[in-house]
């Protein structure tokens, strides 16, 4: 790999470590807001003034910017399957801070998408 693909594929693990985490740090803000007991203020924008809400959109803002960076970098083959792992990100923060269930079919489902990037990382790479 050249040095471009390599800060290409590092930026892209930052995006998919930000948005990922944005998503749990949003749902973490809206149950401090449901906790509150204002679920929404006049115009329906009261989750807007919860900080840890405001945390999270910036975390994904920071995120997006990243990736779109990295597609300046490297090639869209080699990036997309990486940043496809978002989601895996999510599944596990979701577990661990947000007390959701993982099941042994969401591990399973989760390990056959990681075995796919990885197969299609080594392909383009070669």
């Amino acid at each position: 790999m050249y040095t471009g693909n390599l800060l290409g594929f590092g930026l892209t693990i930052s995006y998919y470590l930000f948005s990922g985490s944005s998503f749990i740090i949003k749902k973490k803000g809206l149950e401090r807001v449901v906790a509150f007991g204002t679920r929404t203020s006049p115009g329906g924008y009261g989750y807007m003034l919860e900080p840890l809400w405001r945390i999270a959109m910036l975390t994904m803002v920071v995120g997006e910017i990243a990736n779109f960076v990295a597609y300046i970098y490297a090639h869209a083959v080699l990036l997309t399957p990486v940043g496809a792992l978002s989601i895996k990100v999510s599944v596990v923060h979701a577990h661990f801070l947000l007390n959701e269930k993982l099941r042994k079919v969401g591990i399973l489902g989760c390990m056959f998408c990681i075995m796919g990037s990885t197969v299609i990382l080594h392909i383009c790479s070669c």
